[in-house]
Formats: C-alpha cells, structure tokens, sequence
C-alpha cells in the first residue's frame, strides 16, 4: 500500500492518498468512512482514478476534528 498525506494549504480537511489494488482499495475506503463518520467528519472521496494493473489511486478528505 502506498499512501501520503497532501500539502494542500490549511482548509481544515485533512487528506490521504492511498494505491491499492481495486478490491483492497474498497475495502480502505469503507474502513476510512467507518473510522471517520460522514456525519461527523465530512468524509469523502476527494479524487480517485485506475492505474495500470488495476490498482486505484484515490484521496481520501476529511475534517480534522469532529468538533
């Protein structure tokens, strides 16, 4: 698994950029969306995209805090 965090400026969100294979890269979103509720954390998928080899390169975007 590849990940890194983004430099984005200070807009509040925190993001990470993970490159899974397809199915485990389904199962890293479900498991972000769960640890950090849409609710209470504006959790997203900020960008996502197919690489070769059927890998998914996605960024992940969610606030900081919850309050």
């Amino acid at each position: 698994m590849k990940h890194r965090g983004s430099a984005a400026g200070d807009d509040g969100f925190h993001r990470e950029t993970f490159t899974l294979p397809r199915e485990q890269a389904r199962l890293k979103a479900k498991e972000q969306f769960r640890k950090f509720p849409s609710a209470a954390y504006m959790t997203s998928i900020e960008s996502w995209r197919v690489l070769p080899g059927d890998r998914i390169e996605f960024t992940m975007r969610r606030l900081k805090s919850a309050d």
